[in-house]
């Protein structure tokens, strides 16, 4: 069995490094071979350049696929594992043309993986974590709050409340997506993330307020946490969070990507991007900072008799950002899961399985400054 890792971008790399380094198969392809070798040169020689044809020849049956690329690329990746009898491992969301593969590797006697990087991917397990922990109590009738928060966000704060560690347009171009989320018991559709950034109190250590607004549609993630189709739900969001002040210092950029339509919309954000990258990037070897936060909370009769949430909060150090840590090393140990077995034949998102929730937490909480769930009702 040998690991195909492919991309070695920023956010791939203490993953890639945890797997050679526990002496696991793992052949490195990246576009370019310097690159790759710049990475992980001083851990393997088995470097290749990457193409799809190249891959393809290279790949066998029980052989895992993990692609770090575009998410437009995974489904192609995922095909060819499916027809080579081979697994996959992403950190993206699972598209509908993925979750259409799921008869086939089923069919084939294998795991495609994806959502299981930081968002998505931690806060999965978390909701998980804290869904099976609330059935233990629940009782018909109850009303139910979620809320799920995750963001990278400048260690050292600056003016504009914000930093780049990747490419901006991707930022740029989310700022234009509508969401979808419950608030009040009933469907909540937002055209643009400004219009609802909202505070959030954040239980730290040292308590700290963050902007948070919801972003996607959180909708299809009632089944995939579990909530019981019966249950009452008053709120259930999953967003996006910033620093304070967020909203106050981006408003010259909400105010002109309204304006831009077409082609020189287009032209024009990524003009805005390269702006942003010259003036707000992470410089070399500056730590960044990951913040997130997944709550449940249950009323009964109008009173609150479950409330717990989990609390992360992670810097960067020398041994890489703390969004690449928390990115890439839990696709290593859905890796670890797939070649292991643990993981059941089929399109999946990141597991549910109480003992690998409760190992990947563990592992999280080595990443992480700070971890704790927190019992809202014993504070």
């Amino acid at each position: 069995m040998t690991i195909h890792w492919i991309g070695t971008g920023l956010s791939a790399i203490p993953g890639l490094r945890r797997l050679i380094r526990e002496g696991r198969p793992v052949v490195v392809w990246n576009r370019t071979e310097a690159k790759a070798r710049e990475a992980v040169g001083d851990l393997t020689d088995d470097i290749r350049a990457y193409s799809p044809e190249a891959l393809a020849g290279a790949v066998t049956k029980g052989d895992i696929i993990v692609s770090m690329l575009p998410a437009d690329q995974h489904v192609a990746l995922a095909q060819m594992a499916i027809e080579k009898g081979a697994r996959f491992v992403s950190s993206s969301y699972i598209a509908p043309e993925m979750a259409a593969l799921d008869a086939a590797a089923k069919a084939a006697g294998v795991a495609v993986v994806n959502e299981v990087g930081l968002d998505p991917g931690i806060d999965h397990i978390m909701a998980h974590e804290l869904v099976a922990d609330y059935r233990q109590v629940a009782k018909p009738g109850d009303v139910i709050s979620f809320t799920s928060y995750c963001g990278g966000v400048p260690k050292y704060i600056n003016t504009f409340r914000y930093k780049f560690s990747w490419s901006p347009l991707g930022v740029l171009r989310a700022l234009r997506s509508p969401s979808k989320s419950i608030r009040g018991g009933e469907t909540r559709d937002v055209s643009r993330p400004w219009l609802a950034v909202e505070t959030y109190d954040a239980p730290l250590p040292t308590p700290e307020r963050f902007e948070v607004y919801p972003n996607r549609d959180s909708l299809p993630f009632l089944g995939q946490y579990g909530f019981d189709p019966d249950w009452t739900v008053d709120e259930f969001v999953r967003g996006t969070i910033r620093l304070k002040g967020w909203k106050e210092a981006w408003t010259p950029v909400f105010e002109e990507i309204e304006t831009l339509q077409g082609e020189a919309g287009e032209a024009r954000l990524r003009a805005m991007a390269e702006e942003f990258w010259r003036a707000n990037a992470y410089a070399p070897g500056e730590a960044d900072r990951v913040v997130l936060f997944v709550a449940l909370k249950a009323e009964r009769g109008g009173k609150t008799v479950w409330h717990k949430e989990w609390v992360l909060d992670a810097h960067g150090d020398r041994a890489g950002s703390a969004m690449a840590k928390l990115v890439s090393i839990p696709v290593a140990l859905a890796v670890e899961a797939v070649a292991d077995g643990r993981i059941a034949p089929g399109v999946h998102a990141a597991p549910e399985d109480p003992e690998l929730v409760a190992g990947w937490l563990v592992e999280v909480g080595q990443i992480a400054q700070h971890l704790a769930k927190v019992n809202h009702l014993k504070a």
